[in-house]
């Protein structure tokens, strides 16, 4: 049969790896092409194999779930991506959708909801909590949230947007625990530029200061404990 749904897992955790794998190779109309378990090898494999769907972590090593998810959906809008995160919350889902998800769960998800959502996104539909939607209807969901936020003076576009490149550069640097005269020389940059930068994480991340930030993408998995053991790593 010609017309299975190939799926490319994205996980670097072993156990709910192999959960993933089970569940997908129990489906006749599903085939499994490859498992991934770093963000910058899954925007690579991404490209190569073609898949249909991507099961997406966000908590990865190299390039977090979210940052390979703007980039895949960059070269290949035809991918379908659904986000799996630890930490589910409504911020979250928005960053998901804004990076091009097409579906976002929490990894309690069941795996009858989880099939469910395969399917109706390969076919081209967006899945939100128990809603199957199409991109108009995503469209004037998001629209709709975006003018509640508005209501109570939040800048919906501000809140709800990923960090940049290398905002998110910044920020594991910060999470290292290094000063902006580090960042700066690490990155080739000026100290007034890390500090226009650690302006907009802290006004992105509707934070205070630079260990909350930190906290924060921790805490979101956008940045692991691993990646922030010293200078060594890159972000």
């Amino acid at each position: 049969m010609d017309s299975k749904v190939r799926v490319m897992i994205v996980e670097d955790h072993p156990l709910f790896g192999q959960g993933l794998r089970r569940v997908i190779e129990s489906e006749s109309d599903m085939e499994l092409v490859a498992e991934i378990r770093d963000g910058r090898e899954a925007v690579r494999q991404a490209l190569d194999l073609s898949p249909q769907v991507i099961l997406m972590d966000v908590n990865l090593p190299t390039l977090n779930g979210l940052q390979a998810t703007r980039e895949i959906k960059a070269e290949r809008d035809d991918v379908a991506i659904i986000v799996l995160t630890a930490y589910h919350e409504d911020e979250q889902l928005f960053h998901a959708l804004r990076a091009g998800a097409a579906a976002y769960f929490s990894k309690d998800v069941s795996a009858s909801e989880l099939l469910r959502a395969i399917r109706q996104v390969a076919r081209g539909n967006f899945v939100i909590g128990d809603t199957v939607m199409g991109k108009p209807q995503v469209a004037s969901w998001m629209l709709k949230r975006f003018e509640e936020l508005a209501v109570f003076g939040e800048s919906p576009d501000e809140m709800f947007v990923p960090l940049s490149p290398r905002e998110m550069e910044i920020l594991q640097h910060i999470t290292r625990g290094s000063s902006n005269k580090e960042i700066a020389r690490a990155l080739g940059i000026s100290r007034q530029t890390v500090k226009n930068h650690m302006s907009a994480i802290l006004r992105k991340l509707a934070v205070n200061d630079r260990t909350q930030a930190a906290v924060l993408a921790l805490r979101r998995g956008w940045i692991r404990l691993q990646d922030t053991a010293g200078p060594g790593s890159s972000a």
